[in-house]
This record gives C-alpha cells, structure tokens and sequence, in this order.
C-alpha cells in the first residue's frame, strides 16, 4: 500500500501551524519505508488530485477549530466525517480531504484516507508569527503518537532514528530539541 501523509497548514501564522511542525518532528525522528512519502503542503488545493491516483492511502494533519474542545486536543476522523460544503468555497485554501477525493472521484480515482487533527487556541495572530501556542506545542507528541499509531495499525513498519529500533505499541514520541 503506497501511503502519502498531507502536513497541512502556514507556519506563520501560530497555531495554523501544526501541520509543518509535526512534518518537522517526523523528519527530524523517524525513518519511514519507500511507500510511506510525507509532504509540507501548505494549503491543499485541486493540484494535489494527482495523488489520489498515485497513492492507495492519504493521511492528512492540520489545525481545527471550533470543537468546543481545549487547545490540544486530538482528534482521528475520516475525511467523510468532515462537514461538507453548502456553499461555494471562499477560496482554494480551503479545500478538505474530503473536497480532494470528490474532485478526484469524478475523474475516475480513488483513495481512501484518514484525517489527524488537533484543536487550536490561536491561528489567527495580529501579525506573522512562528511557532505554535503553549497548549498546542504541549499536546504536539499525541498528535504524532496517533498517527504513528494508525500506520502502525496498517503494517507501516516506522523506525525511531535515535534508537534505530521500530515503532510498537506503547510508543511516545518525545519533542526534538
């Protein structure tokens, strides 16, 4: 199974930034196998159709909001369980997984995929800002240890490159300095 991992989100704007911080801690910790490509995608748009052909599984992480739930919290769903559109969309960038399979569903392809997402408290800073907000930096190795999990769950064979030793239950990923 080729596995394409979509790591959503602007790393300028705090907490909109989830998605290239845990790109960042995967590349820095773990080697994954040949099928397994992860990407820095920024904002998903309908250039990325082509990966629904070219992948039998897509992952996406990112920033959510309005959960009603804490900063930092995680959050495992299928790109279905997202609300669909009742309106036209503002703008490309805010095109969803599950925007991305219907597109490419009418031209014939088909994937299925998962979405890993953790709730924000501030993605909307007053000016250009790097990093992630306290809460959300904190709760940033639970977002990885549940999509470690899921790939682990599918037969994904990840190694911990400090250790050299594979991903297994019971794992936790601990922040890079």
């Amino acid at each position: 199974m080729k596995i394409a991992v979509f790591c959503v989100g602007n790393k300028l704007l705090l907490d909109e930034g989830i998605g290239p911080a845990v790109y960042d801690e995967l590349v820095a910790s773990y080697e994954f196998p040949d099928n397994v490509d992860l990407f820095d995608v920024g904002c998903m748009g309908l250039e990325m159709i082509g990966y629904v052909d070219d992948y039998d599984y897509l992952i996406t992480i990112d920033a959510v909001d309005g959960t009603g739930e804490a900063p930092g919290t995680v959050f495992e769903f299928s790109p279905d369980d997202m609300a669909r559109r009742d309106r036209g969309m503002a703008s490309l960038h805010e095109l969803k997984l599950s925007d991305l399979f219907d597109a490419a569903f009418l031209m014939g392809y088909e994937a299925h995929g998962k979405c890993f997402g953790m709730q924000v408290q501030n993605m909307t800073p007053e000016m250009v800002t790097i990093g992630l907000t306290q809460p959300v930096y904190e709760a940033l190795p639970l977002l990885i240890d549940a999509f470690l999990a899921d790939l682990f769950a599918n037969g994904v064979e990840v190694v911990v490159k400090a250790t050299g030793k594979p991903v297994c239950p019971g794992h936790h990923h601990v922040m890079s300095e």
